[in-house]
């Protein structure tokens, strides 16, 4: 997402990162990673249920998507450490416009299981009428 930063601007998209964990903990992940994204600690976990983000199966955690990132966190030099947390609990993404309608809405099945940034950027993209989501040019004269 951070290599994606000068789109994101670009297209008017703030980011905004959302955890269930304390304001603590919260305050030590961005210490930690040096995210530059406001972080919100939603403890109660009501954005989560509001967006349909439960609780993941364990098969989820340690398939092979939640292999591949852990992987790739290496690679990078960043050994993932176990969750202090609640490692079932399902994350996504959610893509909401400046009048607030939930323009799209993404739910892992683990962590792992995340879209690339260029599906967010589309999606993006098609609510202002650019693209399509399947980035095919929209004609203008038609409806949705």
């Amino acid at each position: 997402m951070r290599q994606a930063a000068r789109e994101l601007d670009a297209l008017n998209v703030r980011v905004l990162v959302v955890t269930f964990e304390s304001r603590s903990a919260a305050r030590g992940y961005v210490a930690e990673t040096g995210i530059g994204w406001p972080v919100l600690s939603d403890e109660s976990r009501a954005l989560y249920r509001a967006y349909g983000m439960a609780r993941a199966r364990w098969r989820h955690l340690l398939g092979p998507s939640a292999l591949l990132a852990y992987a790739r966190e290496v690679v990078r030099g960043r050994i993932p450490r176990w969750p202090s947390a609640d490692p079932v609990q399902q994350g996504g993404d959610v893509l909401i416009d400046p009048a607030g309608i939930v323009r799209w809405v993404h739910v892992g099945a683990g962590p792992g299981h995340r879209p690339p940034v260029e599906r967010l950027l589309e999606v993006r993209r098609a609510a202002d009428g650019l693209r399509t989501v399947a980035g095919e040019p929209r004609n203008p004269g038609q409806g949705e």
